[in-house]
């Protein structure tokens, strides 16, 4: 319901609720450790293999295929099954997975093509857990709360974020690159005894019947999404958004590296701006989405990222090293901020409008078609930076963002509100 005033109803202390606590800590934890893998292996690819701004693209592109090819089937059959085991399961598998990198290195077995095999496997694992995790957050909590849920692991994520970088560039310094990756190996390890402790017990009415017409289900679920007043233009404006985003991510890395001659350290740092900017940002993600409501928070936040990136392609190649480190750092700030500001605002509408029974298939579909545009920028992204350089680069894919914020403010997303769930 809202105020008089134009504002909704304020969700109580989400910390409170039983279980989300647990939920909440092993989100951090793994969150912490793939803050860490994420630099190490692009560091790995860059630097211990020698790779190019395309292997970077490659190896990016490799961790999202798996949405590319099963996200709409996988949604189906999350679905259909009972979510907290999923996600005890593929974090073991995960956690394993990252174990055998290091062992490869020190066999002298690794290679970029056999990073790019174990990203894939990884990715498929991360496919299976994405689609449990957040189609079990609406069950552990009401959904009047999904908002300050997600806002709440956002500012954890945001805190990760900003110690993550500048930890993982010391570990990598330190370490190495493969080493490095154990840690996130533990951190999953963490997070799934850690999700076993959650007392919820997920009722056969909550767990669909399977039906002889898988593709029945799937479709089911496309039709929800992109047949919605308001779910589909959010839908299709962050595909656009997840495309130009990995162009961007995929040269950061050897634009810093090789480009500008920064170390991992320095990287790290300069990394660690997204995250001050996303607690910032996630910390009034909750007040903004009740005084603006969900579709002018996020579409405000995306005309707002491109100021970010920027600053960046504007960092100077030349003088003295920690003044280019502090300007790419105020990009990442700006870039984190208005991600902070925007993903619980996201995450949380589209849940609260979204029936239980379609929360996978929901959650699948957008976000296979968001990371099958990774697969597609990552690659592109790369070879676009070896072939017109990192800078052109970078303003092919901000002039993207702006289109795609521009289209969403022109749709009926700007008048979503956290509400519109509410029965």
């Amino acid at each position: 319901m809202t105020e008089h005033g134009g504002r909704e109803s304020e969700p109580r202390d989400v910390f409170r609720l039983p279980g989300f606590l647990a939920f909440w800590t092993a989100e951090s934890v793994s969150g912490l450790g793939n803050q860490i893998t994420t630099l190490a292996l692009q560091v790995l690819v860059v630097v211990t293999l020698s790779g190019s701004a395309t292997d970077v693209g490659l190896v990016n592109a490799a961790r999202w295929l798996p949405y590319l090819v099963l996200g709409l089937v996988i949604g189906a059959l999350v679905d259909r099954r009972r979510r907290k085991p999923i996600m005890v399961v593929t974090d073991l598998g995960r956690a394993l997975l990252l174990g055998l990198i290091p062992l490869l290195w020190a066999l002298d077995r690794l290679s970029v093509p056999v990073v790019v095999a174990f990203v894939a496997a990884f990715g498929l694992l991360s496919l299976l857990n994405d689609a449990a995790s957040q189609s079990f957050l609406p069950r552990l909590v009401p959904r009047s709360s999904l908002l300050a849920a997600n806002a709440r692991l956002d500012q954890v994520g945001a805190v990760v974020q900003t110690s993550g970088p500048a930890v993982a560039g010391g570990l990598v310094t330190v370490l190495g690159a493969p080493l490095a990756v154990l840690v996130d190996a533990g951190s999953y390890l963490f997070s799934a005894v850690t999700l076993t402790r959650i007392r919820l017990e997920e009722s056969t009415t909550q767990v669909r019947r399977a039906s002889v017409n898988l593709w029945a289900e799937v479709a089911e679920g496309v039709r929800w999404v992109y047949r919605h007043r308001t779910l589909a233009p959010q839908a299709l404006s962050t595909h656009g958004w997840f495309l130009f985003n990995s162009m961007l991510v995929t040269v950061f890395v050897p634009f810093v590296l090789v480009g500008l001659g920064l170390t991992a350290t320095e990287l790290g740092i300069a990394l660690a701006g997204a995250g001050v900017g996303a607690l910032v940002g996630s910390l009034l993600s909750t007040r903004i989405g009740m005084r603006w409501g969900a579709g002018r928070a996020v579409i405000a936040a995306r005309l707002v990222m491109p100021l970010g990136w920027v600053v960046i392609a504007l960092a100077p190649a030349d003088g003295d090293r920690w003044t280019t480190v502090a300007v790419l750092a105020a990009g990442q700030l700006v870039y984190g901020f208005t991600m902070g500001a925007e993903n619980a605002n996201e995450m949380g509408y589209r849940q609260a409008v979204t029936p239980d029974e379609l929360q996978g298939r929901m959650n699948t579909t957008m976000r296979s078609v968001n990371r099958a545009m990774i697969v597609v920028g990552a690659p592109v992204g790369g070879l676009l930076a070896d072939t017109l350089g990192y800078r052109p680069t970078m303003w092919i894919a901000l002039a993207g963002f702006v289109v795609v914020a521009l289209l969403l403010a022109a749709s009926p997303f700007r008048h979503a509100r956290h509400d519109d769930g509410t029965p």
